[in-house]
């Protein structure tokens, strides 16, 4: 089956020689094609370029049946890349919505059973069919919001039968739908009621039992630690990452959300792929990260549901850093995996240009979960995962539409949804 796009009004982000990442003032520099064409075969972007070199006898010629689609007046772009979710929970946590909108700090809800530990109890309850049932509707949700590729994380179990529970439903999704999908073990995302006297016998449990257990059933590509001030410490994060990387899981890391943890030096020094979340980060962050291959992700969406300090991302840019960003979907302090409003979060909270925005949710964020060389751009050869738009006057329309859905059609794998 071939796919014939036509007539496009701009091909967005697209690369003639794949690049792993965009970074510093070449943020602000992307690159379309006005009056362009897309060619599919099978699950595969075949060929792109303006519609006056397209060679309609040469692609009739070859044998397949093509479709042909006229997208006058439409965009088109590469499908999202949201690096960092916890897609995979049970229930959702309006009441301690309320709570914060009461007064109640991120860390009162945490001590009073709610956050992380009122998920964990609730996936012990749930069977692991439920899980996957729920978390594939919320998929096909963000597939129509246009997330082509995500990254889901474990870490709502807590103990080794719960965060496993987990780990298997995301690769049930792996394998049933067409996104493609990361692993992360994140067995330290918070500590366990049962070990709240004892974080270092709860960090032995990860490194001694947990980690050989995801492992022997191949059930992580990273692994993740939460870093942060009333979390786990330099030192725990240190051993945790120690021992995921002698079982071949790389680091993503939670960082720097409430403090400065030290979470992006630990980071670094183990080659995280990603240290994400960033609300402080200071100069010896940013010349940390300067030297490193490690991503740094923002969560727009936490940090406006939460009311929490904005990440210094023109500080960053300007630097000369790349910059990813993510949704953080998760049931408590970013429900929505909505990258478009990610993108008017970047504009409007983080001063992030248009052309930014887009490298931060589309390549940079493909970097972020380790498919940058499958996704993030249009590029001969990569995953044919797309949407195309409504009619709209340009790029900048995207992130300034913040409430609109602008998304005519949407393409996975070369089949549309």
């Amino acid at each position: 089956m071939k796919t014939l796009i036509t007539n496009i009004k701009q091909l967005v982000q697209t690369e003639k020689t794949p690049r792993k990442w965009v970074a510093g003032k070449d943020m602000a520099q992307l690159e379309t094609i006005s009056h362009a064409y897309l060619l599919v075969e099978g699950e595969k972007i075949a060929a792109f370029g303006p519609m006056e070199e397209l060679d309609r006898e040469e692609i009739e010629k070859e044998s397949g049946i093509l479709k042909e689609i006229d997208a006058t007046g439409r965009l088109v772009l590469p499908s999202f890349c949201d690096s960092h979710t916890h897609l995979v929970y049970a229930g959702s946590r309006e009441i301690e919505y309320i709570d914060k909108i009461k007064g109640l700090s991120y860390e009162e809800i945490a001590r009073r059973g709610g956050g992380i530990l009122n998920s964990a109890q609730r996936i012990r309850e749930t069977s692991e069919q439920e899980l996957y049932d729920s978390a594939l509707i919320r998929l096909e949700e963000i597939a129509m919001y246009g997330t082509g590729a995500v990254e889901i994380k474990s870490g709502y179990g807590l103990d080794t039968e719960s965060e496993l529970k987990m780990l298997r439903v995301i690769r049930r999704l792996k394998e049933s739908t067409p996104l493609l999908i990361k692993s992360t073990f994140l067995g330290a995302h918070a500590l366990p009621a049962a070990y709240k006297h004892d974080q270092t016998e709860y960090v032995n449990l990860i490194i001694n039992e947990m980690i050989p257990a995801v492992a022997a059933e191949d059930l992580a590509d990273y692994i993740d630690v939460f870093c942060d001030k009333g979390f786990f410490t330099v030192e725990d994060t240190d051993r945790i990452l120690n021992a995921g990387m002698k079982y071949g899981m790389r680091a993503k890391i939670h960082a720097n959300e409430l403090d400065y943890s030290g979470g992006v030096q630990v980071g670094v020094k183990y080659n995280a792929i990603s240290v994400d979340h960033l609300e402080y980060v200071g100069e010896e962050e940013i010349d940390c990260l300067l030297s490193s291959e490690t991503m740094p992700t923002v969560l727009p969406g936490a940090a406006f549901f939460l009311n929490m300090p904005y990440s210094p991302v023109r500080r960053m840019i300007n630097a000369g850093l790349p910059v990813a960003l993510a949704s953080d979907y998760n049931p408590g302090s970013s429900p929505s995996g909505n990258m478009k409003f990610v993108m008017s979060l970047g504009c409007i909270n983080y001063k992030m240009l248009p052309e930014e925005v887009i490298h931060a949710t589309t390549l940079n964020s493909a970097y972020a979960m380790g498919v940058e060389e499958e996704a993030g751009s249009i590029a001969v050869g990569k995953w044919a995962n797309f949407y195309i738009t409504t009619p709209v006057p340009g790029i900048e329309y995207l992130p300034y539409a913040y409430g609109s859905h602008l998304i005519d059609a949407v393409f996975l794998k070369g089949e549309q949804m």
